[in-house]
C-alpha cells in the first residue's frame, strides 16, 4: 500500500480554513472550485466530479471539530483501497498548516493520486487566501 503525505501552509486562520473543509457538501464552491466541478451528498456519501472528468464516490468517515480533521474513503475505480484525511493546525493567529494523508492501492496509482492531492492543496491555498 502506498502512503502519500502532503503539507501546505495557508495564510488564513485555522477556524476559517476548517469552516471551509468541514462543509463537505460544498467543496466545489468553497474549497477547490475549478478542481472539483460538482459535489453531491447522499447520506454518508459524497459524489465528486473533477475537472479532468473523473467521478468518484467518497464515504464521509468523520468530521472532527475537536481535532480539526476530516476523513473519507473513496470507493470504486481506480482504487482497490483508499482512505484519506486532512487536518488543520494553527501556525499562528493568521496562518494554518494543512496535512493531507492518503493511503491507496494499487501502488501503481500513487504518483497520479499524489499529483491530484498537490493540485487540490494548491487550489485550497489559492481559494482561501483570495
Amino acid at each position: 500500500m502506498a502512503s502519500i503525505h502532503k503539507e501546505i501552509r495557508v495564510l488564513q486562520a485555522r477556524d476559517v480554513v476548517w469552516d471551509a473543509i468541514r462543509d463537505v457538501g460544498s467543496i466545489h464552491k468553497r474549497l477547490v472550485p475549478g478542481f472539483v466541478t460538482d459535489c453531491r451528498l447522499e447520506g454518508d456519501s459524497r459524489y465528486l466530479t473533477f475537472v479532468n472528468g473523473m467521478t468518484i464516490r467518497e464515504i464521509i468517515v468523520d468530521v472532527d471539530d475537536l481535532h480539526y480533521r476530516h476523513s473519507w474513503s473513496a470507493r470504486g475505480e481506480p482504487f482497490t483501497h483508499h482512505n484519506a484525511s486532512i487536518q488543520v493546525f494553527a501556525v499562528d493567529e493568521s496562518t494554518s498548516r494543512l496535512v493531507w494523508i492518503a493511503d491507496v492501492m494499487p501502488n501503481e496509482i500513487a504518483n497520479a493520486i499524489a499529483e491530484m492531492i498537490e493540485q487540490g492543496l494548491t487550489t485550497i491555498k489559492a481559494t482561501l487566501e483570495a
